[in-house]
């Protein structure tokens, strides 16, 4: 079982490679008894995502009950043949991921199967789900049996998740809309969005990543390196949106080139190593 343990482990991390060179690279700046267990919550995720977001050809709604109770069975089980869902109960119980973080997961996967357009309230139950609680699986693995200091941690750890998703929400907003019919941020009219519609929800991001920066400044060395690439990562998105026309942002998907993404890492890293971090608190989400 110890083999087929680092054999499933092992193919969150290909996931995780496959899938996304940002997230792959702040991984890789973690300490490594981290990286096993984040590349496995991952994984579990992007099958997930990739079940209601990709398989148009498919029978979603039974795909994603199959997977629901295939990922329960796992955990209750310990064990799966399917190495995603065994390498994501490993995590579940080595790091003692919540029962509840998982079932508000499935349930935002769930709502992406038959919600068109979202409420207010919708809106933020969504949020919460499928990216809140993902930041919070993983600030479990970085401090398991520190409960105090997880605690302490939470209400900023769910802010950046939902500081992440509004990004992805305002980059995606091309696709989500013409090839899922999707439309998350509420009482918006996506083919009528006007500068004052993008004005407000860029607003409230950076209110939310403001909301985070003291959380992303507290973490262990060990850790924070990873968490403030992809804070600096996901502010540059935002900047390249908010110097958009709001036409362009339904028009064309927004990224950060490979190449910026290694100035980063760089700018990161030194600002990680000689704690100049703490001195950004208060310009980082206006001006990084």
């Amino acid at each position: 079982m110890d083999l087929y343990t680092r054999n499933a482990l092992k193919c969150g991390e290909i996931t995780t490679k496959n899938y996304s060179t940002s997230f792959s690279m702040g991984v890789r700046t973690l300490d490594k008894k981290y990286r096993p267990a984040i590349y496995a919550i991952y994984g579990f995720v992007r099958f997930a995502d990739e079940i209601v977001d990709t398989f148009h050809d498919q029978d979603k709604a039974s795909l994603l009950a199959d997977f629901k109770q295939r990922t329960h069975e796992a955990i209750d089980k310990k064990m799966s043949t399917n190495p995603i869902l065994h390498g994501f109960q490993w995590a579940v119980h080595a790091y003692q991921i919540d029962r509840e973080l998982i079932d508000a997961f499935l349930y935002s996967m769930e709502m992406d199967l038959h919600k068109k357009e979202f409420s207010a309230e919708e809106y933020k139950q969504y949020i919460y789900g499928s990216a809140e609680v993902v930041g919070l699986m993983c600030l479990r693995v970085f401090y398991s049996g520190r409960d105090e200091e997880y605690r302490a941690l939470f209400p900023a750890a769910r802010k950046l998740g939902e500081a992440f998703q509004k990004v992805n929400f305002l980059r995606d907003m091309r696709s989500d809309l013409d090839e899922r019919g999707r439309v998350y941020f509420p009482e918006v009219n996506i083919m009528s969005f006007s500068v004052d519609d993008k004005n407000k929800i860029e607003q409230e991001i950076r209110e939310d990543f403001q909301s985070a920066f003291p959380g992303i400044k507290s973490l262990n060395k060990e850790v924070r390196l990873g968490v403030y690439l992809a804070y600096r990562y996901y502010l540059e998105l935002l900047r390249k949106i908010q110097h958009a026309h709001p036409g362009q942002v339904h028009e064309k998907r927004f990224r950060v080139s490979n190449t910026h993404k290694v100035i980063l890492l760089v700018k990161c890293y030194l600002r990680n190593k000689f704690d100049w971090i703490k001195a950004k608190l208060e310009s980082a989400p206006r001006n990084g």
